[in-house]
């Protein structure tokens, strides 16, 4: 059986920011969801408001997709603006590629595309700094996922937690408790069959790779990201003080085939 978070009167809710019609939390919502929260999950993209405040929710995590930080759009805008609520109220804040990308908006630096027009697409290495090693007791994976042609800045005053290659801002944590990903820990085999099946095409760009290297990477690298993912959440949700209880690493693993 599954372990679960010893809730009380603690808010059980986690905001889940989607921008796609289809898109899903993945293993990050199987983590969380068979440890006792519920899933808000909101896509302000097709209309779904946002919380004035988080007083009933655990967290907010913001998700990736297809579209730019830099884009117009008045629901881009929104969500950007919007991150001000849980960095008021400290309440745990995760962004995810666009997510993080719309964190580092919100705090003044720019999201910008490769100068030689490179992307990150599939498993890329990754360089931890000195301060990733205190943000949970597992390793800080090495490979990750990605899924981007944009990077961002680091925010003034940010704790750089993991560089690249090609994009240096690959994790960051502002403040205690906000954080912000370049990289996809939430995806599952599935998932990134579908991701690597519908945008085929995006395999030509500059620094993706192909759609077999994909596949191999999940079986090489998940393993660790998924232990490390597990550590995170627990940590992450209650900043500093006992993590909370969350299924293994292995059995969302199997449960992603």
């Amino acid at each position: 059986m599954l372990d679960r978070v010893a809730l009380h009167d603690s808010p059980r809710r986690i905001l889940m920011i989607l921008h796609q019609e289809q898109s899903t939390p993945g293993r990050i919502g199987y983590l969380l969801g068979n440890a006792g929260y519920e899933l808000d999950i909101r896509r302000p993209r097709f209309g779904d408001p946002l919380p004035a405040t988080l007083a009933d929710h655990a967290g907010a995590i913001v998700f990736g997709g297809p579209m730019s930080a830099n884009d117009p759009d008045d629901y881009v805008r929104r969500e950007i603006d919007w991150i001000g609520v849980p960095l008021a109220e400290q309440k745990p804040f995760l962004g995810i590629c666009l997510g993080a990308q719309m964190l580092a908006r919100h705090l003044g630096q720019r999201v910008y595309r490769h100068p030689e027009g490179r992307v990150e697409i599939g498993y890329h290495p990754i360089s931890p700094t000195d301060a990733a090693q205190d943000v949970c007791p597992a390793p800080f994976p090495e490979h990750v996922y990605h899924w981007h042609r944009e990077g961002f800045d680091l925010p003034c005053g940010a704790d750089l937690l993991a560089r690249g290659e090609h994009f240096e801002v690959q994790a960051c944590r502002a403040g205690t408790n906000a954080f912000g990903l370049q990289f996809h820990p939430e995806v599952t085999y599935a998932m990134m069959c579908r991701w690597t099946t519908r945008a085929m095409d995006r395999g030509h760009e500059p620094g993706a790779h192909p759609r077999h290297a994909h596949l191999e990477g999940w079986y090489l690298h998940d393993a660790s990201v998924a232990r490390w993912l597990k550590a995170f959440l627990a940590r992450w949700l209650t900043g500093q003080g006992k993590p909370a209880c969350l299924p293994s690493a292995q059995s969302v693993r199997i449960s992603a085939q």
